[in-house]
């Protein structure tokens, strides 16, 4: 079967993460990263680096393809930068909604190794699909979320034989995301649609779309062309123009002769909006001062919290609803040091906002977001 397979829905949010931030995985990652292909020379210049988890291994992503990203995968993603002359980090994961849980627990376990072979100097970012950081979507003039993977038996075919796609442009200014959506969604007005059916593309501005959705979308489309070798012509209607049915009969004509595999999917993102935020902060201590790791809440707030309960000799939960802050004291036990990460992922699972973005964020590397959490006075 050429094209795409449809993709396995997968719930990695109920994947354990434990085995991610054992002592043992932590005592091994030091030499195992010194031995991973992917890593030689990561790090080493201001820059992006992109690389996608396929079957446990970590592959190179095509610079022409940053910014592009596919719901069955995930990736991992390192930003360097300099600053006072001393370069600096910022290492994501990014899990597509369909990923599978060891592709999940592989980018999360890379994502730490990495950290490792930069001396822990890296600030750790975990990453949803649909949720992603200010911080991550700033590294790309689009972000564009399609449908595939390397699990789902995603491959490039030419423009003759491509299966339809049809995808969806929606934001303001410089937050434009890009988003495979399945034929059989009706066009609203709002928005701008690409109609890509290989060797012809119709981009339809819906009459309320904004300048900035028409623009990126005008922009994709003629990067597609430049990618088929102007194999590929297009043309743009407005939803107000007389001949704006015409995409309808395309659409039509698409899901008789292809099938539209994605119908019965039942579009179950839930963006920010949607998400039951609470309005109160929480404070969680993680310590194993008894003896045992635990991980209790010791503060809740409408306002801001205290910066007098944090201890160096710990480390930190902030849950403020929209992001999930992990702050690691300085002198923290190894252990309490590695689970951050699968501790806020498990907890997380809990909520009912369990794909918010997550940092991890070391004593003395604060930056001003983390610090407008709690009052300025002790």
């Amino acid at each position: 079967m050429s094209g795409l397979v449809k993709a396995k829905k997968y719930d990695w949010k109920d994947s354990n993460m434990e085995l991610v931030g054992s002592d043992e995985d932590r005592a091994v990652k030091k030499e195992a990263a010194k031995h991973e292909p992917m890593w030689q020379g990561a790090g080493q210049s201001p820059g992006l680096q992109i690389w996608r988890i396929e079957k446990f291994q970590v592959k190179d992503w095509p610079k022409k393809d940053y910014g592009r990203f596919y719901d069955g995968d995930s990736y991992v993603i390192l930003n360097t930068y300099t600053k006072n002359d001393k370069l600096l980090y910022d290492v994501h994961f990014w899990i597509g909604k369909n990923s599978t849980a060891d592709e999940y627990g592989t980018a999360a376990y890379k994502t730490v190794e990495l950290d490792t072979l930069l001396d822990d100097i890296p600030v750790q970012h975990r990453e949803c699909q649909g949720h992603e950081s200010k911080l991550f979507l700033s590294y790309f003039q689009r972000l564009e979320i399609l449908k595939g993977g390397v699990a789902t038996g995603f491959k490039e075919v030419a423009p003759e034989q491509y299966k339809p796609r049809l995808l969806l442009f929606h934001g303001t200014g410089k937050k434009i995301t890009v988003k495979q959506i399945p034929i059989s969604k009706d066009l609203n007005t709002t928005d701008v649609f690409l109609l890509d059916m290989g060797i012809q593309i119709i981009q339809w501005n819906g009459k309320e779309s904004n300048m900035f959705e028409r623009n990126k979308a005008s922009m994709y489309c003629q990067s597609i062309k430049g990618e088929r070798s102007g194999k590929s012509s297009s043309e743009v209607i407005d939803e107000d123009d007389d001949d704006s049915k015409t995409i309808d009969m395309y659409l039509t004509k698409c899901r008789e002769n292809d099938g539209d595999e994605d119908d019965d999917d039942n579009d179950d993102d839930i963006d920010d909006s949607q998400m039951d935020i609470p309005r109160t902060k929480k404070l969680f201590k993680l310590s194993d001062a008894s003896g045992e790791l635990e991980m209790d809440m010791i503060a809740e707030t409408d306002g801001r919290l205290n910066k007098s309960d944090l201890n160096s000799a710990d480390v930190f939960l902030i849950d403020t609803g929209t992001e999930c802050i992990i702050w690691i004291g300085r002198r923290a036990s190894s252990r309490e040091k590695s689970n951050g990460i699968p501790y806020a992922h498990n907890y997380l699972k809990t909520t009912s906002h369990p794909l918010i973005s997550v940092t991890c964020l070391k004593d003395g590397a604060e930056n001003d977001s983390f610090w407008s959490v709690f009052s300025k006075s002790e």
